[in-house]
């Protein structure tokens, strides 16, 4: 469990909200008066800010606090929902019976006496980011401004930017499981712009996760970040318009993990499949990606920032394989879903806070590592893309089709990656790319802490990673015929 010298968990024993089971099991019986098949509630408080540093000083500074219970009742495949920032006795209750609305009959449970269910630990912090100083953060912004400066005339912005929060959530259930945790986060970043000769590119870095600042910055210094985005952003101040056409394409390990967490993993989120809307419905022990493809979905990686002790309906997450070696293993679930398929919850139940309901959702999704040397992969490219770094993208999660945009790429020409692209797009289908995997490298990477999911209005912290892969033809949108 975190623990931080100056942060209290509120709802826990001796906080300024302690929430106990008693109280939790009135308010369940409450929330099933009207003959509700389960029911749970989801306390949460939020701590969160933020700063922004730009052209020597420090341009921006927040701080904001959330806090309330969402109550949930299910009957069948209905869901009734309520919520409120007040956690007085009367309002909470108010909520409950509001809740309980989706069911009609009498009789329904008197008392729920639920108990700790106890979690792991993969994210101990001794000190949350939020209880350090802000003039060391400010300090760790001005570095990585400096340093991006400082390599060279051509970078004429630096921007950088830092954002925390910590998160407690406390979760009790009618089916007798009460959970607690608090979940600290960070996410730290540099922006660089470079000019010449009247032309403008830019180039960004970061990462983080659910850590501690010094820990983080042992590995990954803010000089680090910010070389890194001045390198990106001068290296696209010589780049050549793309081709287009059907191309072979490489992507680089880690951050490419996001094509496959967009156009393949959201596929996989058993709602979309319960529903019938995925094109994996129906699929389970079928053939679904080349045979050198596995994977997972791993809320187990310690500090990661998808990494979480418990879903957001009091389950433990673990590794879900998906994919294992082609063919589809199974979906992601949540409460509703694994009751629909007759399975047990995978701790996929997230949600953006105690304002919405838990929906299937990702954690870390990774394609895992193949045979094959990186180096080897490129060399075996006669002319195609090497794919670096992704920006942004939208899929169709019915059938998998996605347009993405790449923000840094290279022509790979006889083995060798050479020229920067601009105008880079890769037009496609996530399983049908995935059927064209043809190499995959030992070199697997997990993202460092950048990404966040949005699905339904909500958006968690999610996790992507993926070693060297080489996709046989997909279609490369550019401005040049080639």
């Amino acid at each position: 469990m975190t623990r931080s010298a100056a942060y209290r968990a509120p709802f826990a024993p001796g906080g300024d909200n302690e929430i106990d089971a008693d109280l939790c099991g009135r308010l369940l019986a409450v929330a099933l008066s009207k003959g509700g098949e389960y029911a749970d509630l989801f306390f949460e408080y939020r701590a969160g800010g933020g700063f922004s540093f730009d052209e020597g000083i420090l341009k921006a500074a927040s701080r904001g606090v959330s806090m309330g219970v969402g109550v949930r009742v299910q009957r069948g495949d209905a869901t009734g929902y309520a919520y409120t920032e007040d956690l007085s006795w009367e309002s909470m209750k108010r909520a409950a019976e509001t809740a309980a609305q989706i069911a009609t009959s009498s009789g329904g449970t008197t008392h729920v006496l639920p108990r700790f269910r106890p979690l792991p630990d993969r994210y101990n912090v001794p000190l949350v980011s939020l209880d350090v100083p802000g003039m060391e953060k400010r300090a760790l912004l001005e570095r990585a401004s400096a340093a991006a400066h400082a390599e060279g005339p051509h970078i004429v912005k630096a921007e950088a930017s830092f954002s925390e929060e910590i998160r407690e959530i406390l979760l009790a259930t009618s089916d007798g499981v009460m959970a607690h945790d608090v979940q600290p986060l960070f996410r730290f970043g540099v922006r660089a712009i470079a000019e010449r000769d009247g032309k403008r590119q830019e180039g960004s870095s970061g990462g983080g996760g659910r850590t501690t600042l010094a820990a983080y910055f042992a590995d990954h210094s803010p000089e680090e970040h910010a070389r890194e985005a001045a390198r990106q952003a001068a290296t696209m101040l010589d780049a050549e318009e793309a081709p287009a056409g059907e191309m072979n394409v490489v992507l680089a390990p880690g951050d490419s993990g996001i094509l496959l967490h967009e156009a393949v993993g959201h596929g996989l989120e058993a709602d979309f499949n319960r529903k019938g809307t995925s094109n994996y419905a129906g699929k389970v022990g079928e053939s679904v990606a080349s045979p050198l493809c596995t994977v997972v979905d791993d809320a187990t990686l310690l500090s990661s920032r998808g990494a979480i002790n418990v879903d957001d309906e009091g389950n433990e997450p673990g590794r879900s394989v998906l994919i294992e070696n082609g063919t589809l293993a199974g979906y992601m679930h949540d409460r509703l879903s694994a009751k629909h398929y007759k399975l047990e919850p995978t701790g996929n139940g997230r949600r953006e806070s105690f304002g919405a309901a838990p929906l299937p959702r990702m954690t870390n999704t990774i394609l895992l590592a193949g045979p094959h040397d990186p180096e080897e992969i490129v060399r075996s490219v006669k002319r195609g893309v090497f794919a670096k770094k992704f920006g942004g993208g939208q899929v169709d999660i019915s059938n998998g089709d996605f347009v993405f945009s790449l923000t840094e790429s290279y022509l790979i020409e006889d083995g060798k990656i050479t020229r920067p692209l601009k105008g880079v797009n890769l037009i496609g289908n996530g399983p049908d790319v995935l059927g064209k995997v043809t190499m995959l490298g030992t070199d697997l990477a997990i993202s460092d802490g950048i990404w966040t999911c949005g699905k339904d209005g909500q958006s968690v912290p999610v996790g992507v990673g993926c070693p060297t892969i080489k996709i046989d033809k997909i279609t490369v949108g550019g401005t040049k015929i080639g």
